[in-house]
């Protein structure tokens, strides 16, 4: 098999990609830690539980929701526990599953949190961008996840970490 080398203009934009996004998520968990004491993964999952029907949702699909393994996200939602963000609780319908909620003070910690994170993605990359290329970016980073996670045509890759269907139900 003969190797398909990046072209000159591949090589730059995988690049400017790689400084881009590493820039980005360096400055987010800078703001994160400094005004709330967390990385970012740990403020994606209490944003992500907030936004979930009843402020919960199983831990298979937190972490499919996140992209992240599963022990990964044992591990963070152990320390948010310890923190009283998010509890832990057997799911009624799977004996095996569980569920990760959102408390009233991880709720209390977003909406403290929320104002400057927002602000931080806003002055870190939106500013930078006109409308046009905001719309492209959407464009360019659906069409990368959809072919990566094998959405649409294209069948689901099984080594995907957090491939796991199970149901969302809180109830």
């Amino acid at each position: 098999m003969t190797t398909r080398w990046l072209t000159p203009e591949e090589q730059r934009a995988w690049r400017a990609y790689i400084a881009a996004s590493q820039l980005l998520e360096d400055a987010i968990d800078r703001q994160l830690q400094q005004e709330a004491g967390m990385p970012h993964l740990y403020y994606s999952i209490l944003a992500t539980l907030s936004e979930a029907p009843h402020h919960c949702l199983r831990m298979t699909d937190l972490a499919e929701r996140l992209k992240i393994t599963r022990s990964r996200l044992t591990y963070a939602v152990t320390r948010l526990e310890k923190d009283g963000t998010v509890r832990r609780e057997g799911c009624r319908m799977d004996k095996r599953g569980s569920l990760a909620i959102l408390t009233d003070e991880g709720t209390a910690l977003l909406e403290r949190t929320a104002p400057g994170h927002v602000e931080t993605v806003r002055a870190s990359l939106f500013e930078h961008l006109t409308e046009q290329q905001v719309g492209q970016l959407e464009e360019i980073c659906t069409e990368v996840a959809r072919a990566l996670q094998g959405d649409g045509e294209q069948s689901a890759p099984d080594d995907l970490p957090w491939r796991r269907r199970s149901s969302t139900s809180c109830t």
